[in-house]
């Protein structure tokens, strides 16, 4: 048995069958390993590979370049505080430094229960409600020390967890646009477009 659920490959082999070409579906697919183990472990890239059809190293090497992707364990909630020019003049560094004290963490660092990994991010264009925070990608600002406390509260006690659900589930709500196309519908659409693409080529090589 792989390391990817039989629901998960079933949606991975429904994204490869929307694109024309099965690379394309590398990064929603990633997405999905992601949602399963809150990282992309080695056997999830591995079997990644062998479903797109190019080599692990491909698969690590665009994992890496996105930080959306881990490639190494975090918390159940990770949290990127903003440091940018807006939220640092409204004491975002402060804020930093009182997240570290009370996670007991450095930056990159995740806690001993394997609840929170905390990040420093460059910015997270959420200015109008300096200083900012992102937890698992949802928006969360502006806090001050008690603020942030009462978030790091909520977080645990479970209160967000339909705001905000474990690292690596990139969307609450599942995609369920195109993956109802048949394999059928896909095809003709496909032959639809080779169609037209051939008729514009005829057309330009004739005049």
């Amino acid at each position: 048995m792989g390391h990817l659920s039989e629901e998960l490959l079933k949606k991975a082999n429904l994204l490869l069958e929307i694109y024309p070409q099965k690379r394309s579906a590398l990064i929603p697919i990633c997405h999905l390993a992601q949602g399963q183990d809150g990282y992309l472990t080695e056997e999830a890239i591995e079997e990644i590979a062998d479903l797109i059809g190019i080599s692990a190293a491909e698969v690590r090497g665009t994992a890496s370049f996105y930080d959306m992707f881990h490639l190494e364990p975090v918390g159940r909630h990770v949290i990127a505080m903003c440091t940018n020019i807006a939220c640092m003049l409204q004491g975002a560094d402060e804020l930093l430094d009182h997240a570290k004290r009370t996670l007991d963490v450095g930056l990159g660092g995740t806690t001993s229960d394997g609840e929170f990994t905390l990040e420093e991010a460059e910015c997270l264009a959420g200015c109008n409600n300096a200083p900012c925070v992102q937890v698992n990608h949802r928006f969360f600002g502006p806090l001050d020390d008690k603020g942030f406390d009462k978030l790091i509260d909520d977080l645990k006690s479970g209160k967000l967890k339909e705001e905000v659900p474990s690292h690596g589930v990139l969307c609450t709500v599942e995609r369920k646009q195109g993956l109802k196309a048949t394999k059928e519908q896909i095809q003709a659409e496909r032959d639809v477009m080779e169609t037209a693409k051939n008729e514009r080529l005829a057309k330009k090589a004739a005049n």
